[in-house]
């Protein structure tokens, strides 16, 4: 976009109005909602098992049909959001959300659940990249780097809480109420965004050239792909027959719909943002983010719960601190970013996350609050040093014709940064551990001293309870637990340090970015 169109851009922006406030905060609340419920079943996943009479495995598809069917509306969001009006969609999204979180509540059995999740995440997912794109649209460039910082701390701090609140939910109420509780903030939400949010007009000239084919491809590649990413460390990736034939679909759909997107007149999404420098570098910083947004919020709580033995409650209140860190660091953060070039603060914030997970990889058996407390509350600031730099960098430098569509495309790389970064942790921490493990069995041999003496004092305190040749077994048995618990643990430091590093390698791509003009706006200096 050039020098002499930025004016008109920035003259399309509403007057800063209460009324245009007010609608939207109530686009922010709505994708707070749609990401936080990605995480918020996550923590009571057992209860909600034994409600629904499933196993362990099946009761996973409780989040990954949810995931799966949100990954897909993200990229055609920008689409619809073209043919309907923001307000339209936005409203249509956050109202669909409202009605299928209110069926999940009452659902008796897997089956229906699985389906109810899913249309949650597929009508949900299009309020996450709409409101990216409407921060461009309803403030003047003055006034963008305050928007651009309230989404940042929405869209991570949505995932870092979801666990806790869920956990609260659950052990205050019941398990319904992850879901319930959407309800009478969903119909605020659409009823606040209706009456509020006019700034843009539909064209439904659009439908005429729908490309449904080209839906279809998409929806096959990124379903397939969500798919082979979450159950792939599971089932051991292409040796499970299910994972090998949807990686297979994956291929052949992801040809078709690359060959659909290149070669339509209007295809279902226009890849062609990615000709933008800013765009495509920003979007593997979006992808990179993911994976540390997402695996650290995995990871740690994983720690948590299977070393320390946490329940949800404790897990939340030690992962409280990267939430807090979050909004003490925001107004900081939004300040800095109108004042200093945006490149700065993301390669600052980019080596605080570096260091933050480097430090966090000290994990041991006994590792609590007093000893996180620090990188867990230093990767919160970082986070939000990182992401709103990112948002704006991205965004700032697409011409306003393709900005919602490019909202959907940015969106979409930090949710497949979450995934391909959670199917990567979960392969490091399983071939990490079997490898501790060996080496820790190895040093734990009878012709050490140290592991004979161990195991003597262990059936000593065990002899009063149990005969003496039980209690060598028991011995043997805890020292076997200690020694898997220990293999666990060096596996954890060891994929935080390659989180870590992660941040660090993708620090060379900052001084490729060009700098947006103040708030972005689709022009550069």
């Amino acid at each position: 976009m050039s020098a002499t169109t930025m004016p008109a851009a920035a003259a399309a922006a509403p007057a800063m109005t209460p009324k245009v406030r007010l609608g939207f905060m109530a686009m922010v609340f709505g994708m707070f909602m749609a990401i936080l419920d990605i995480q918020i079943v996550s923590a009571s996943i057992s209860e909600i098992q034994a409600g629904l009479a499933a196993s362990p495995d099946e009761a996973s598809w409780v989040q990954t049909s949810y995931l799966i069917a949100e990954i897909v509306m993200i990229p055609l969001s920008g689409f619809l959001s073209r043919l309907l009006s923001t307000r339209v969609l936005f409203t249509a999204s956050a109202t669909g959300f409202t009605i299928f979180s209110l069926a999940c509540a009452f659902s008796s059995n897997l089956g229906t659940m699985i389906v109810f999740r899913a249309a949650q995440g597929f009508i949900g997912g299009a309020m996450i990249p709409t409101v990216f794109a409407a921060s461009f649209m309803l403030f003047p460039p003055a006034k963008r780097a305050g928007a651009t910082v309230i989404i940042g701390l929405t869209a991570t701090l949505a995932p870092t809480i979801g666990p806790t609140l869920g956990g609260w939910l659950t052990e205050s109420f019941s398990w319904h109420w992850l879901f319930l509780i959407n309800v009478p903030v969903g119909i605020a939400i659409a009823t606040a965004v209706w009456l509020t949010v006019d700034i843009d007009k539909p064209d439904r000239s659009l439908l005429a050239k729908f490309d449904w084919w080209g839906l279809a491809a998409m929806a096959a590649f990124l379903g397939s792909l969500e798919y082979v990413m979450e159950e792939g460390p599971r089932w051991d990736w292409l040796a499970d027959g299910t994972v090998r034939n949807l990686a297979a679909v994956c291929l052949v759909s992801g040809i078709v719909f690359f060959w659909r997107a290149f070669t339509r007149p209007e295809p279902i999404v226009d890849l062609r943002a990615f000709t933008d420098r800013n765009f495509a570098i920003g979007c593997l910083f979006s992808f990179t983010m993911g994976i540390g947004l997402y695996g650290a919020v995995y990871l740690i709580p994983l720690f948590l719960g299977r070393v320390r033995g946490y329940n949800s409650m404790q897990i939340g209140e030690v992962m409280f601190i990267t939430g807090l860190c979050m909004f003490l660091a925001a107004p900081w953060v939004g300040k800095a970013l109108a004042r200093f070039d945006p490149r700065i603060l993301l390669a600052c914030g980019l080596m605080l996350f570096f260091l933050s997970m480097w430090l966090t990889a000290r994990l041991t058996v006994q590792s609590a609050f007093p000893d996180m407390a620090f990188p867990l509350g230093l990767r919160g600031v970082a986070m939000m040093m990182c992401m709103a730099p990112v948002n704006q960098i991205a965004l700032g430098t697409i011409a306003p014709a393709r900005l919602k569509n490019a909202s959907g495309l940015y969106n979409l790389m930090r949710n497949l940064g979450g995934a391909v970064g959670l199917a990567v942790i979960n392969t490091l921490v399983k071939d990490r551990s079997f490898l501790h493990r060996v080496h820790l069995g190895e040093a734990v041999n009878w012709a050490r001293p140290e592991a004979l003496q161990s195991r003597d004092s262990i059936a000593a305190t065990m002899a009063g309870q149990m005969g003496e040749g039980a209690s060598q077994l028991a011995a043997m048995a805890r020292i076997k637990a200690m020694v898997t618990q220990q293999a666990l643990v060096l596996a954890y430091n060891d994929v935080l340090i390659v989180m870590a590093f992660c941040f660090l390698i993708s620090l060379p791509l900052v001084p490729f970015l060009r700098r947006p003009r103040q708030g972005g706006g689709g022009d550069t200096h």
